[in-house]
């Protein structure tokens, strides 16, 4: 199964050093660079509901019992 990313087409005004700075940081052009950012932004969105876990779950865990689990 193939699954298709639908795009949007957008028009932002931008700072042009920052990304020009941007553009430096991924070697890509504009919306390649954009699309990392987005893509960093949404990581960090995920990261900060993961760490809001922290704490709060409870893993019962026999570690001698995982380390002779067979590997495969």
């Amino acid at each position: 199964m193939t699954v298709m990313n639908r795009t949007r087409r957008v028009t932002a005004n931008l700072p042009e050093d920052v990304l020009r700075d941007a553009q430096a940081v991924t070697g890509q052009g504009i919306t390649e660079t954009i699309v990392t950012g987005l893509r960093l932004v949404r990581r960090a969105r995920a990261y900060e509901r993961a760490m809001a876990l922290k704490g709060k779950l409870h893993l019962d865990v026999d570690l001698a019992a995982s380390r002779e689990r067979r590997r495969r």
